[in-house]
């Protein structure tokens, strides 16, 4: 056991029949659980198979991996890994590693349904990145009725999230469900050891091998889009839902899963493409996002970001996308200094195509409800995007004096939720335009 870490070996002595760890990423907790499932699976006795989940395919291959790697060092894989059907009802595939007692670890993607029916231990990674963490636990957990144990590993996810709802309740509600426990921050993990292990992977002229352990974490504090993403990605302290006009369910609902392209060649189109550019000069970004409409489908797929860039600079960013003849609409942020901007932008492409939207508390409101309702409907399609999902949960809801909504966000590091609004005028620009029809009649 010394080959691994403190806190990666008690996670992998640990037999509890159910236990989770919430911990801070790329700590190689998932690593260390490919260990524990070869370990477990391949030894003499095993009466079950392993069954993994991950968020999505590209994760699911990387255990999968992992664990054939482990297989080989051990000598204990009967085959190499293949890619196998495992429910043909659901049409779900699975990285299959057969072992040399006969078991086998399963490795697939997030499709709850695949886990219904299948007895043997569970590994939930990144438990709460799943579409939905709650009907991924109800299946999965009957699985261990016969024998096995269900291990539940993952960065939290909002303060909503059922994740963090199973580990209050091991916290703070007396532990009904027999849980074990594992905490593991950054700060954890460094202290035990974490960055000596990094830097043998490093280059040896990566300047982070001069960082001492507080340095290292200064400097990933720093590179955090903000304060928020660094309690919830690397201390283990989910973010509050209750004050967000998204929650973290919402955003991860639409977003496209990591791995998967999300970008296209927009003359290649196959539908009519829309803009929203919120525009920003000294202290905030300028984005343009760019969605293309198929129907019911809303899907991002260009989102430019200029930082302190000219108008100049930023004309140009906006010209090469509406000399593109498949969009349709673009609105863009007139509010100050944007006025000239989108005034420009008309007379260049006409005012069929390009509105100018002045900010005021009512077109705020007007626009941000829309974004929510297609996070809801899931209609719309994100990146999986770190500074993009810092935007959607920058904005919070308000009121003010008389009763009035209004929609502000704290100014970070990675902007003002210029995102947030780009999106949000992008959609606008997507909405149909109502038209007064000429009847003909005298006044």
């Amino acid at each position: 056991m010394s080959f691994f870490l403190p806190y990666q070996a008690a996670w992998i002595r640990d037999n509890s029949r159910i236990k989770i760890m919430e911990k801070s990423r790329q700590i190689g907790m998932s690593w260390a659980a490919a260990y524990r499932a070869v370990s477990t699976t391949a030894c003499q006795g095993a009466r079950f198979d392993t069954w993994i989940s991950s968020r999505d395919e590209t994760q699911a291959k990387l255990f999968g991996e992992d664990c054939a790697r482990f297989a080989r060092v051990l000598n204990q894989a009967a085959r190499d890994m293949a890619v196998e059907v495992v429910d043909r009802k659901e049409k779900v595939t699975a990285h299959v590693l057969p072992l040399a007692n006969g078991r086998a670890i399963c490795s697939m993607s997030s499709n709850p349904n695949a886990q219904a029916g299948k007895r043997g231990a569970r590994v939930l990674d990144e438990f709460a990145l799943h579409p939905d963490p709650r009907q991924l636990y109800a299946i999965a957990y009957p699985g261990i009725m016969w024998g096995g144990t269900l291990e539940i590993l993952s960065t939290h996810r909002g303060s909503a999230n059922f994740f963090n709802q199973l580990v209050h309740e091991a916290k703070h509600l007396g532990n009904p469900k027999q849980v074990s426990l594992h905490t593991v921050s950054i700060e954890t993990a460094v202290a035990q050891g974490l960055l000596s292990r990094l830097k043998k992977k490093w280059p040896q002229d990566d300047p982070r091998q001069q960082l001492d352990d507080d340095g290292f974490l200064q400097s990933l504090r720093n590179q955090c889009p903000d304060e928020e993403t660094w309690q919830q990605e690397f201390l283990c302290q989910p973010a509050d839902d209750q004050g967000a006009f998204l929650s973290y369910d919402l955003i991860a609902g639409c977003e496209t899963p990591e791995g998967e392209a999300w970008r296209t060649d927009l003359r290649a189109a196959a539908g009519p493409l829309y803009v929203g550019v919120d525009l920003g000069r000294e202290h905030d970004l300028t984005v343009l996002w760019v969605v293309e409409d198929l129907a019911p489908l809303r899907v991002t797929r260009r989102i430019e970001v200029l930082d302190r860039q000219t108008f100049a600079a930023q004309e140009a960013a906006l010209d090469a996308l509406l000399s593109n003849p498949k969009v349709r609409r673009c609105c863009i942020d007139q509010t100050g200094l944007g006025r000239q901007f989108a005034e420009r932008a008309a007379a260049r492409y006409g005012a069929h195509r390009v509105e100018g939207v002045s900010f005021t508390a009512g077109t705020k409101e007007e626009m941000a409800y829309p974004v929510r309702a297609a996070f809801e409907q899931k209609t719309l399609r994100i990146p999986a995007d770190k500074a993009v999902r810092a935007d959607l949960r920058a904005i919070r809801r308000e009121t003010g004096a008389g009763g009035r909504s209004r929609f502000a966000a704290d100014r970070g590091p990675g902007g003002h939720a210029d995102r947030f609004w780009a999106l949000a005028l992008a959609l606008h620009a997507a909405r149909p335009v109502q038209t007064t029809a000429y009847t003909g009649a005298l006044l």
